[in-house]
């Protein structure tokens, strides 16, 4: 079949509906400020520059122009109309979607609601206030306490694991990572020049993660249960830290001098779940809760910029009340944020890991795929413009049953940082930057040590010689296939001045809606080969792609996310910032077959908030909502939404379960 080519000479259509306040809160305004990538390797970048003005892309097998920053391409966000006509928003559901995708998609709206599809039913399982402990008191927005917050579901749920519990077949954990605060959204009268003390333990003790139990329920649905698992972790829970960096003199402080004992996790943005049957969370932002008096000196001004660290006072003030979160009282403490943390749900005695042998960058999280000869493969991106694609390849192979030997496979190994090449199909090698032994470690990296490679990775890449992607966020590897597939959100910056323009991989300047690839992958090895699945936007639109499927019967999606699967191999597609004026949603994607590319959508979240963690199994699917009714010009006292318990409520993060009548979900 012959496919028209794609037109990148378009004005695109709307800009991210990620708010400002957003931005300052989860990312200390990154979005505002320039990408801290300031890197020349632009290998993949060079190839561009050197074909003509209007040289050939290929996406999707289709050749297509692309062409520099300062061309119409640039008009990218001002509103205006692409010349095609508009698309049908919510088309129904043909006969012929595949097994899992048979529902009438959700159109695109701007509702305060978890809008579903006819015939579906859903429900809060838990949400921001909710108790996790037994004793926990009764949420009182108006007089919340650190105390009571350490025993009540934190806030912004992301990442969510649902876990089986053996031989209770109505049971399960419920595994949730808190990635931010929002404290206009949190307290009344909420000033953010002068934050209390009160206000600062509530924040410490509304991050980090929940493990609670749920049980189905007679209507449907999941409900908590205050069981022997639950589990608060906090900001300042202790964690180990494992791996190269353990005991660096950059990761040393007055408190620690071992360099080994860490104090908390926060910024935990996605996950991953083990064979072994633990939790991964990846600490993304965690450099917006660190600050300083203006100008204060720090030790290695030029790697703390490039983790986005800036000696100037921080968004959440959390310097004001503990020295260890001042720059400059306790310089290497941040250097102890921006791992992959490991947590064993089953014992709510345990000490979790920090794994250094992942890595340190901004993580979005981190999944597992296992060879056939039991080798374990971590996926990772960085979720920062221009920033880079990792895996982590253990040295040891899985033992059935043995937790303790698991839980040391994220210790020792290899981890690489990939390269792209080519247009679209293309390939790509993945560069070793660190090993990591039982007794030693070996960067793989001129110039740096392995614990320079483990505390700063992003260097080490820089060095290596990295590509440079579109904000690589969640990773999956199709359960069935083994193919890998990465959500690239969005990049602004691509093609402006001075920056990277297009290239196979990331084929639009100012891309305002991102792309999925898709990845055929010699897990365990060092070679790949890749091309474009998705093309986000507005299906109307000449630039956008997918799959290669009537495109005027697809859902139209925007900055893709999240990513799960179904057992029937479909895709699923969170998203965060919707370019399309309408709320984020969560989409089925077909894969394979004549249907390849079919989007639909399956739910909208209300308004002002994203859709996270997504968990689809045969019967239920659930969903973080994080932060419902942020917007700029509101607050807990001026309210945008009352999601989820409606009338004068004040609007609430909370993880819902959606579940069909008849029990099966998609067909």
């Amino acid at each position: 079949m012959t496919l028209a080519p794609l037109n990148l000479f378009v004005a695109h259509r709307g800009r991210s509906s990620r708010q400002h306040i957003t931005c300052r809160n989860r990312c200390g305004d990154a979005c505002s400020r320039p990408a801290p990538n300031s890197s020349d390797n632009e290998y993949f970048g060079d190839i561009v520059a050197a074909m003509s003005r209007r040289s050939a892309l290929r996406v999707g097998g289709v050749a297509v122009l692309a062409i520099g920053a300062g061309s119409v391409l640039a008009a990218c966000g001002t509103g205006e109309k692409p010349a095609a006509t508009e698309t049908s928003i919510s088309p129904a559901a043909a006969p012929d979607s595949p097994a899992g995708m048979r529902f009438d998609s959700v159109a695109v709206n701007t509702e305060d609601a978890v809008v579903i599809p006819d015939g579906y039913q859903q429900r809060v399982v838990i949400g921001w206030g909710d108790p996790v402990l037994p004793g926990a008191p009764v949420f009182d927005i108006a007089g919340q306490t650190g105390a009571a917050q350490r025993q009540q579901f934190g806030f912004n749920n992301d990442f969510a694991a649902l876990l089986p519990i053996t031989g209770r077949p109505d049971r399960f954990l419920l595994v949730v990572n808190h990635e931010y605060n929002s404290p206009q959204f949190m307290f009344p009268g909420y000033d953010p020049d002068a934050p209390t003390r009160e206000q600062f333990d509530v924040e410490v003790a509304a991050l980090g993660l929940s493990v609670v139990e749920v049980e189905r329920s007679p209507q449907g649905g999941l409900r908590p249960v205050l069981g022997r698992y639950n589990r608060r972790i906090t900001a300042d829970t202790p964690f180990i830290l494992d791996g190269p960096a353990a005991g660096a003199d950059t990761v040393k402080t007055v408190a620690d001098p071992t360099g080994r004992a860490v104090l908390g996790t926060f910024a935990n943005c996605a996950g991953g779940v083990t064979p072994w049957g633990t939790v991964l969370s990846g600490e993304e932002n965690f450099h917006t809760y660190f600050g300083s008096a203006e100008g204060t000196a720090l030790p290695d001004p030029d790697k703390a910029k490039r983790y986005g660290v800036l000696a100037e006072p921080s968004e959440h003030r959390w310097e004001t009340f503990d020295p260890r979160f001042d720059l400059g009282a306790t310089p290497n403490e941040v250097n102890r944020f921006g791992c992959v943390i490991e947590v064993d749900p089953w014992d709510p005695a345990s000490v979790p890991v920090k794994h250094s042998a992942l890595g340190r960058f901004k993580h979005e999280g981190a999944t597992v795929h296992v060879t056939d000869d039991g080798t374990v493969v971590v996926y990772t991106g960085d979720d920062e413009r221009f920033d880079y694609m990792y895996k982590f390849v253990s040295a040891n192979k899985i033992r059935p049953g043995d937790t303790a030997h698991n839980m040391r496979l994220l210790s020792e190994g290899t981890l690489y940082v990939a390269t792209l090449s080519g247009q679209n199909p293309g390939s790509g090698t993945w560069i070793p930057l660190l090993h990591s032994g039982t007794d030693v470690a070996e960067s793989l990296v001129d110039g740096f040590t392995a614990q320079d490679v483990a505390v700063f990775t992003r260097l080490a890449a820089d060095r290596a010689g990295a590509t440079k992607m579109d904000r690589p966020e969640d990773f999956e590897a199709n359960p069935k296939t083994g193919k890998v597939y990465v959500a690239l959100t969005n990049n602004d910056k691509r093609g402006t001045e001075g920056k990277p323009g297009p290239d196979g991989a990331n084929p639009r300047n100012e891309n305002k809606n991102g792309q999925v690839l898709e990845i055929t992958d010699d897990h365990a090895g060092t070679t790949f080969t890749w091309d474009l699945l998705l093309v986000c936007g507005d299906p109307a639109a000449a630039d956008t792609y997918y799959g290669g499927f009537d495109k005027s019967k697809v859902s139209p999606i925007s900055c893709p996310d999240n990513l799960a699967f179904d057992s029937q191999g479909n895709l699923w597609i969170s998203t965060d910032g919707n370019a399309l004026e309408g709320n984020d949603g969560l989409f089925a994607v077909a894969l394979d077959g004549p249907n390849r590319g079919e989007t639909k959508q399956f739910l909208t979240v209300p308004i002002g908030a994203e859709t996270c963690g997504p968990v689809v199994t045969d019967d239920l699917i659930t969903v973080s909502v994080q932060h419902p009714g942020e917007g700029d010009e509101y607050s807990l006292d001026n309210p945008l939404s009352h999601w989820p318990d409606g009338g004068g409520a004040p609007a609430r993060p909370a993880v819902v379960a959606v579940w069909r009548d008849n029990g099966n979900i998609g067909v």
